[in-house]
């Protein structure tokens, strides 16, 4: 049996989980209360795909901008260092269909853009490498398959 490790991702099984889908990973509780939702949002199947580097980074970009016209208490986006997928990490709001909403919204927004936000030598390291058209087959691809979202295991299937 293998040893419980501090990250919740190192536990969960990639070989089980069928992308694309949005899973509640856990909620972190401060001292006053206040409590952070973590999500993972899987745009990729672990160890078979994954987003290049050029296409996610300006989707990163896109989706760090644009979510927060839709949601209330956005923390963070972040790309996972796999290439599989984001992690989203959002301030006291526990409605996951809202999130799925939100998301939504989000793809669609990304669908509608017309360039990449702070991408440039001042608001961004690395620039040149950006991909308005690969982000946006990014969210065309996770849009398609939206009724596939809350089936994280597959087992609707």
């Amino acid at each position: 049996m293998t040893e419980k490790m501090n990250v919740e991702s190192f536990n969960l099984d990639h070989t089980k989980v069928r992308a694309p889908y949005v899973r509640l990973v856990g909620i972190t509780e401060g001292q006053n209360g206040d409590k952070i939702h973590k999500y993972d949002i899987r745009f990729k199947q672990p160890n078979q795909e994954h987003m290049e580097m050029d296409a996610l980074h300006s989707i990163e970009h896109l989706m760090a901008e644009k979510i927060r016209n839709h949601l209330d208490n956005v923390i963070d986006v972040g790309p996972m260092g796999c290439q599989t997928g984001f992690y989203l990490a959002v301030l006291n709001h526990d409605d996951y269909d809202e999130i799925l909403s939100a998301l939504e919204n989000t793809f669609q927004d990304v669908l509608e853009a017309d360039e990449v936000p702070a991408c440039n030598e001042v608001q961004c390291g690395w620039a040149a490498n950006h991909s308005l058209e690969g982000a946006k087959q990014i969210a065309q691809e996770i849009l398609d398959r939206q009724d596939e979202w809350k089936d994280v295991f597959g087992e609707e299937a």
